[in-house]
Order: structure tokens, then C-alpha cells, then sequence
């Protein structure tokens, strides 16, 4: 099973791209960020015609999340509302469209685009903190529900050093401050594995270049877009992969696909038969 996500950055811009990937990639399930497009102007066709369905949150020209599968999906959740409803905030965080879950396979996939906040001394950073928080109680919540859990998406936050180009002069500002990483790796709890970081422990991968700084040319990026695994899974897991060749496309995305490979479902998983 091969799961990838990816802030597309306008889902209708960028359709002939992503089209493109997943004809090449072929992987089980895409999740995508920033589709930037209200749910009836979503392009299932085009993707039906390649085999894979849509489950869709979006708003017009903002935010906006989708999982990809060509897997039967089922019990899709949007928003923190759907595990939280007895909190009035997940209600008010759930007008933007940043969070969508479903059952494929047997594993909850979780896809999220975390605000970027800005600049620390805006309401956007608080938001931020704000978002984090109520993800914490939402993945204590679906622990509860004892599902493999595969968290992916457009975080918005570099979690060490190693995942910026300049740490020394970044470190503590927006997507790198104590605070937004305190945040995430407090929602985290230990349940949760950063699964590219298995495989590659060194810096110097990048899955985000600025467009403002001239950041591609330069290969001046940050690592942002991550996948984490529950225990089950992390131990299933075959390889992670960042597709960084995608960011030179023609008018690309400034994010590019990050790809988990899975042996899943396990053997132990089998009939008598050898089959699933």
C-alpha cells in the first residue's frame, strides 16, 4: 500500500500535473492540500477516468483537502468536529477546511493543512497554537477508537533543524518558533513516528521552496509535508520517498509528493487461502 500527500497549491491549476503523477506513481492514495476549490467545482471526472475516487472538503479560493483512492473509501469524517463534538471550538476551527479522515483498508488516514500563522505576533500565529491544540484532544480521540492511524499532510511547521536550509537563522521564527513545535510534538504523544526520518536521517531534503526567494534555484527549502505512522504501521513501513523532481515542473506547486511504502496488510492479516 503506497500513500502520498501533497499541497497541490489550486487542485484546478494544477490538475494536468497531479494527473500526470499518479499515471506514473500509480500510488493506492493521494492526499491532497490547498485544492483551493468549493466542493461541486471539485474535478472528480478526471480522476474517476484514472480509477481513483475523491472524498472532498473545500472552500473557494482557500485551504481545501482531499483524499485520492482508488481503495474503497469509507467513514469519511471532516473536521475536528466529527471526533469532538461536544467542543464548541472544533465547530469554529472546522470552517476552514483543513481536516479530512477516512477508513481505507483497514487504516484511518488522516490528511491535514496546518495554518502557516504568519508571523508570530499575528492572530494567525495564536490561531496556529490555537489549531494545535484541539488536534492534540482529536488524535487522543481517534486513539480511543484503536484504528491504525496514518497522519499525512502539509504541516507547516519544520521540526528540527535538519529540516530547514538555514537553521541557524530561521530557528525560532514562523514554521520553526519552540512553541508550534512544542504544539505538534505534543499532539504527537509518542504515538506517532515521523516515518521519513527512519529512513533518512540526514538534512538537505526538502519538500517546500518558497517562490518569493528564488528558494528552487538555490535548493533553499524546508521540510514541512510529513507522513506519521502509529506503531503498527511504522512497522509495515518499506521506504519514504520526497518526489522533489515534481517542484521543477512548469508552473509547479512549491510543495512536492511525499510517498510512504507499506507491506500492509500484514501477513497475519491472510485467509487460509493467501488472500486478504
Amino acid at each position: 500500500m503506497r500513500i502520498a500527500t501533497w499541497n497541490v497549491n489550486s487542485i484546478r491549476t494544477r490538475l494536468d500535473q497531479v494527473s500526470s503523477w499518479l499515471k506514473a506513481e500509480d500510488p493506492d492514495v493521494l492526499c491532497l492540500q490547498e485544492t483551493k476549490v468549493a466542493d461541486e467545482l471539485f474535478p472528480h471526472a478526471a480522476f474517476e477516468a484514472l480509477g481513483y475516487r475523491a472524498a472532498i472538503s473545500g472552500q473557494k479560493a482557500y485551504n481545501g483537502v482531499a483524499i485520492l483512492s482508488r481503495l474503497p473509501i469509507d467513514d469519511v469524517r471532516v473536521g475536528f468536529a466529527a471526533l469532538l463534538r461536544d467542543e464548541p471550538g472544533a465547530t469554529e476551527l472546522g470552517e476552514q477546511k483543513r481536516v479530512i479522515s477516512a477508513s481505507i483498508d483497514g487504516v484511518r488516514v488522516l490528511n491535514l493543512y496546518v495554518p502557516n500563522g504568519s508571523a508570530l505576533a499575528s492572530e494567525k500565529y495564536a490561531y496556529k497554537l490555537h489549531w494545535l491544540a484541539c488536534l492534540r484532544r482529536y488524535l487522543e480521540a481517534q486513539e480511543r477508537e484503536g484504528d491504525p492511524l496514518a497522519m499525512v499532510g502539509d504541516f507547516n511547521i519544520a521540526l528540527e533543524s535538519r529540516d530547514i536550509h538555514d537553521p541557524e537563522r530561521l530557528s525560532g521564527g514562523i514554521m520553526a518558533s519552540d512553541p508550534e513545535r512544542q504544539a505538534l510534538r505534543a499532539a504527537l504523544d509518542g504515538r506517532l513516528s515521523d516515518v521519513f526520518r527512519v529512513f533518512e536521517p540526514e538534512s538537505g531534503h526538502w519538500s517546500w521552496w518558497d517562490y518569493r526567494t528564488g528558494a528552487w534555484d538555490r535548493d533553499r527549502g524546508w521540510r514541512i509535508d510529513h507522513i506519521y505512522l502509529c506503531e503498527q504501521l511504522l512497522a509495515c513501513a518499506t521506504g519514504c520517498v520526497i518526489h522533489k523532481a515534481v517542484r521543477g515542473n512548469q508552473q509547479p506547486s512549491d510543495h512536492v509528493p511525499v510517498v510512504v511504502h507499506l507491506a500492509w496488510p500484514p501477513e497475519s492479516t491472510q485467509d487460509d487461502n493467501g488472500e486478504w
